[in-house]
């Protein structure tokens, strides 16, 4: 049950990147794709996503997450979300 749910954060998560970052049409997000490494997410770009996280999952992000360790890929991020929302619960 718990994979369902993380695979479904995980799609909206790579729609929003495929939408509305050129690179990640470029290259090919998978699961493991070094987002921040591969220069598909920047400084602004992680802004643009934390916006979008907040309001597609109903959740805040405080400055102390802003940490590049959770947003290194789709499954980090995934998983940041997952950990979020379990709080949250």
């Amino acid at each position: 049950m718990e994979s369902i749910a993380a695979s479904s954060v995980e799609q909206r998560i790579h729609k929003f990147l495929l939408e509305k970052f050129p690179l990640a049409r470029k290259t090919k997000v998978e699961r493991e794709t070094a987002l921040l490494e591969k220069g598909i997410l920047d400084s602004l770009g992680i802004l643009d996503i934390v916006s979008f996280l907040e309001s597609e999952f109903s959740i805040t992000i405080n400055d102390e997450e802003l940490v590049p360790e959770n947003f290194q890929s789709l499954e980090t991020l995934s998983a940041f979300i997952g950990n979020k929302r379990g709080k949250s619960a």
